[in-house]
């Protein structure tokens, strides 16, 4: 939602100092410069784009405006549902979680998180991990190796998601000056048409300047920042995971790979060990 707003304070902050400088807001719409801006960023983005690229996108923008990242709370849960998976691995075997790694949705334990659950790739990778465990016969370091594989794979598939959309906020500051010079074209074409007609021309050319900038650096570039963030709390999520299954792997207890997974959290977003020992404590009673 904060998307929404700063959006809001930035158009609301242009219109307000606009107009108080004695601007007139007419002025500023210029249907041919918004033709010639988006039309031209469409089709380079096209250029530069696949399909899936385009949907990843898609996808992506309205996930980042409703997007919440993960609280101390969220952690605490998800850490709590892998600590009571390991603890029943721990007493009744591995095979014991079988019923809840095929069905996630229904397993008592997993369906406690259920930002998890909505989570399909985290929940896959969780979950996938646990199966070639339950294999037998894989050694810890393998299964480590697995899991890095598949997350340097997340990265490598969700980069350019927000890439392509750093690329085109790089390059809407070139377009408007492109849009600039075809108004200054137009201008050059009716200089003779008198001094209000020039002026015209020349304030509808400047608009073109000032739309490709203000898409650049107000909207298009912080999205694209706001996107890398939120698949970087992607990643980092994965990598809970991945450290928490690892260290239960190699025969820590789980109170211990619970430990080790909340270390790689982010300060911010990391309970502390007192908070998260009271909260399986008090959740395991």
């Amino acid at each position: 939602m904060l998307i929404i707003v700063g959006a809001i304070v930035v158009m609301v902050s242009l219109v307000v100092g606009f107009t108080m400088a004695g601007g007139h807001l007419e002025v500023l719409i210029q249907i041919s410069e918004f033709i010639t801006i988006g039309g031209a960023a469409i089709g380079s983005f096209l250029i530069m784009a696949s399909m899936d690229d385009l949907k990843k996108i898609m996808a992506a923008i309205p996930r980042a405006i409703t997007h919440k990242h993960h609280s101390k709370e969220d952690n605490l849960v998800l850490l709590k549902a892998l600590y009571e998976l390991f603890l029943l691995a721990q007493r009744d075997g591995l095979l014991s979680l079988e019923k809840h790694i095929e069905n996630p949705a229904e397993s008592e334990i997993l369906s406690q998180d259920e930002k998890l659950i909505k989570n399909e790739y985290a929940s896959a990778f969780l979950c996938d991990t646990l199966k070639v465990m339950l294999s037998g016969g894989v050694p810890p370091h393998e299964v480590e190796a697995l899991m890095d594989i598949e997350i340097k794979s997340f990265k490598t598939d969700s980069h350019p998601t927000h890439a392509l959309l750093t690329k085109l906020s790089d390059g809407f500051p070139a377009l408007g000056i492109v849009a600039a010079v075809l108004g200054i074209i137009v201008t050059m074409g009716s200089i003779d048409a008198g001094a209000a007609e020039v002026g015209h021309h020349v304030a509808a050319a400047l608009v073109g300047t000032f739309l490709g900038i203000l898409l650049s650096y107000g909207f298009v570039g912080p999205v694209a920042t706001n996107i890398e963030h939120m698949l970087e709390g992607d990643a980092r999520y994965l990598e809970t995971i991945k450290e928490c299954v690892i260290a239960y792997a190699k025969g820590n207890p789980p109170i211990v790979a619970v430990e080790i997974g909340r270390r790689t959290l982010l300060p911010g977003e990391r309970p502390s060990f007192s908070e998260l020992e009271s909260y399986l404590r008090g959740k395991s009673e």
